[in-house]
């Protein structure tokens, strides 16, 4: 029992090193000296990263060893896809059980950037995973708050960092927290659905020069 749990906070711990790209996509795990990081004797490590790797966090590479798993384009846009889907359902959740705690630390997310000239990157960044993970962790959906595959969904998306600027993106996170304050489930869900599209449009222009119709499937 001891040993499973050991491995379950040396799953989380390093899972949580991806998200904050402490662990950067493409990075070589060295075994022993992550162990030593955390710790930790090498079975235990080896048994989360399997996790890991089983969730498409990381990846084994034959004779090469273990890897932080890159995303490429394609993935990328799966990703998003996934995202606007179930992103968009948990604005419309939480839409329709909106507390005013809860809107006030909505509106907290972006309030630092009204009215700014020049708006940090790194800070907009956090600000951004924050307001997400809130409206993912507030839809109420036990299966969209259980679901490994779904959290990682999320965490996938945000290793990719923003696809946008704040400037571009500030109105459109005001018109999601609009809507989830008038208690407007549909309008929610078509707002965050516009964003995380918005971002796909965006990623594939950046990354290949084409547009979201010219996409192989």
């Amino acid at each position: 029992m001891e040993h499973l749990e050991l491995v379950d906070r040396i799953y989380a711990k390093v899972k949580q090193m991806i998200f904050n790209q402490e662990l950067k996509q493409g990075q070589k795990i060295v075994q022993e000296k992550l162990a030593a990081e955390l710790g930790v004797s090498r079975s235990p490590l080896l048994k989360a990263l399997q996790r890991l790797d089983a969730e498409m966090l990381v990846e084994s590479i034959p004779r090469r060893g273990m890897y932080v798993k890159s995303i490429d384009m394609d993935e990328l846009v799966d990703i998003f896809e996934c995202r606007a889907v179930l992103e968009g359902l948990s604005a419309r959740l939480v839409a329709q059980r909106i507390t005013p705690d809860r809107l006030k630390k909505l509106k907290a997310c972006f309030k630092p950037f009204e009215g700014k000239s020049e708006i940090k990157m790194e800070a907009y960044a956090k600000a951004d995973r924050q307001f997400h993970s809130l409206i993912l962790d507030w839809s109420g959906n036990k299966v969209i708050g259980q679901l490994e595959v779904i959290s990682n969904v999320h965490l996938r998306a945000m290793q990719a960092g923003l696809l946008r600027s704040p400037e571009e993106t500030l109105s459109e996170h005001q018109a999601i927290i609009e809507a989830i304050e008038n208690q407007d489930g549909e309008r929610a869900e078509a707002e965050m659905r516009n964003h995380i599209v918005m971002s796909i449009e965006d990623a594939i222009q950046t990354l290949s020069g084409k547009g979201l119709e010219e996409r192989e499937v």
